[in-house]
């Protein structure tokens, strides 16, 4: 691994796990509030809603902090991935939907606009996650992950 992917690596790191612990902080002060933006994408049925509201916060929380604290970083990297890709993914769904709610991925407050930008930034972010996956992966081959 060169000094630039080493570097990309630890910089990625930071950067996607302060994004997940930031996303994680508000959710988990508010469940409420959460499930109720969870409830507005209309895409769960009622009953997975308060799950969802309770665990995903939580989720993100750890998964961030894996990545901060540069433990686990292979699943945490991979799951950041597949978070990403369904965040995007719902934003999409709603924005071709025409739905108008909240976004509830960085605030549970309605005020947290779902548009375009939104989408973007999202896709963004999940470039980031893949970015870090793949060298995430490169660094696991080498001699020493620890570095």
């Amino acid at each position: 691994m060169t000094y630039r992917e080493k570097a990309s690596y630890h910089a990625l790191r930071f950067i996607v796990g302060g994004i997940f612990i930031y996303a994680s902080i508000d959710k988990i002060l508010h469940p409420q509030g959460f499930a109720q933006a969870i409830f507005n994408h209309q895409i769960l049925p009622g009953n997975l809603i308060n799950l969802t509201a309770a665990a995903l916060p939580w989720t993100e929380l750890i998964l961030g902090l894996c990545l901060v604290l540069n433990r686990f970083t292979a699943g945490a990297s991979v799951l950041a991935s597949v978070l990403m890709t369904t965040f995007t993914s719902i934003i999409s769904f709603n924005l071709i939907r025409g739905l108008d709610v909240g976004c509830g991925c960085f605030s549970t407050s309605a005020t947290e606009a779902m548009n375009t930008l939104t989408w973007l930034r999202d896709l963004f972010i999940l470039a980031l996650t893949m970015v870090l996956a793949w060298l995430t992966a490169r660094r696991l081959n080498q001699s020493n992950p620890l570095d």
